[in-house]
């Protein structure tokens, strides 16, 4: 692409060397984040200097937003990596510039004035212990123009009548993937079109689950067994091969996106921490589609503080089986689940992360009618519209 472009009215909308200056803005960003890492280690590190979860507990507020703010930094750096690479194979067109400003104006924009972590929370530099630093950050010049003219009306434009011609295309930008990954991407693609579309407005109205036999094409297709390893019969893809199916599966319909990660979850867990045994039992069943998995972690009171959480297993009297007692929340596909990824304190005198143990537990497929077939077993829907088709229990 040239240097600059311009509309019919003579304005600018990209920038003259933008790739450079987007590296330029990474370096300062940088810059900045340590500034705030510094100014918010006094409230969240120990005497020691190492981090305090009283301290996390007591300061989520300011934990939480120097999570989100360090997050955005590495956001951009990958996005000016992305662009250099592109520029350097001549694939950096009007799309990918115009992307890339966009997303730098408005994230520079937010780390200074105010980063929106949700509705109703948002962290700024003064909360961080980095006013000054976010001064100097938007004195910069690179900054201050990536702010200012970034993400004008003209450039909005612009990106906007791309738009159109993006239709024919599964990504509006050039994702800078190989051939392979490519082909991964058209062949998913396809199969969501053919498959899914034309289904997923009525699954969605109907509540109803995602029907086995679309499953069972998605387990031939290797959806379950992407990064699992040949060995243990998958496809060792990785997970960029992950994230290409499970982007465009769901384009087709969410619920079948997140299906395909339940199986990726319990698969890592076990590859990382499971005995010979049960990755030789497990990880073929899980590639193959023969078992679906789900991921049970979250409890009503605790939310994403897993080192708080209250579920506890104990061995039985003669040692061959944990008792689990507890509940748990936001449970993702469990009714047609066939092995749950249970996390559960074992050590009941530890109240952290020390004290808790990763059980494979195996439970009985359930119905709408009889969800949970199991004795002991109980739970009720959580009727929220993003995870329709697979269910939130």
């Amino acid at each position: 692409m040239g240097a600059v472009s311009t509309l019919e009215n003579g304005q600018v909308t990209i920038f003259k060397g933008l790739v450079p200056a987007l590296a330029e803005a990474v370096a300062a960003l940088d810059t900045y984040a340590a500034a705030a890492l510094s100014g918010a280690r006094a409230q969240l590190a120990g005497p020691d200097g190492r981090p305090d979860r009283a301290a996390f507990e007591r300061s989520q507020h300011l934990a939480h937003g120097l999570s989100w703010l360090v997050t955005y930094v590495e956001t951009l750096r990958q996005v000016s990596e992305w662009a250099a690479r592109l520029e350097d194979e001549g694939k950096f067109g009007e799309a990918e510039a115009l992307l890339s400003q966009i997303l730098f104006s408005e994230y520079c924009a937010q780390i200074i004035g105010g980063i929106p972590m949700n509705q109703g929370e948002t962290i700024r530099p003064h909360e961080l212990g980095s006013l000054e630093a976010a001064d100097a950050l938007f004195a910069v010049p690179v900054i201050r123009k990536l702010i200012i003219e970034g993400k004008t009306q003209a450039v909005m434009t612009a990106a906007a009548n791309l738009l159109p011609d993006a239709l024919s295309r599964h990504t509006v930008e050039t994702t800078g993937l190989d051939e392979t990954m490519e082909m991964v991407r058209e062949q998913f693609a396809k199969f969501a079109a053919d498959r899914i579309k034309p289904h997923a407005h009525g699954w969605h109205l109907r509540n109803d689950y995602i029907p086995m036999d679309v499953v069972d094409e998605m387990s031939e297709l290797g959806v379950f067994g992407l990064t699992i390893p040949e060995e243990f019969g998958g496809l060792g893809m990785g997970k960029t091969a992950m994230c290409v199916v499970s982007e465009e599966l769901s384009r087709g319909y969410i619920g079948t996106g997140s299906l395909g990660t339940r199986s990726e979850i319990a698969a890592e867990l076990i590859l990382i921490g499971g005995t010979p045994e049960q990755k030789e039992k497990w990880l073929p069943k899980i590639a193959s589609g023969e078992i679906l998995p789900t991921a049970v972690f979250t409890e009503p009171n605790t939310g994403s503080d897993l080192g708080s959480l209250r579920t506890r297993a104990v061995k039985s009297a003669d040692g061959a089986d944990y008792i689990v007692t507890g509940n748990k929340t936001w449970i993702t596909h469990p009714v047609r689940a066939d092995l749950m990824t249970l996390l559960a304190r074992t050590d009941p005198a530890t109240n952290n992360f020390s004290g808790l143990s990763m059980l494979l537990a195996e439970k009985p497929r359930g119905t709408d009618a009889e969800p949970f077939p199991a004795e002991g077993m109980t739970g009720g829907e959580i009727e929220v519209l993003g995870y329709r088709g697979v269910k939130e229990y």
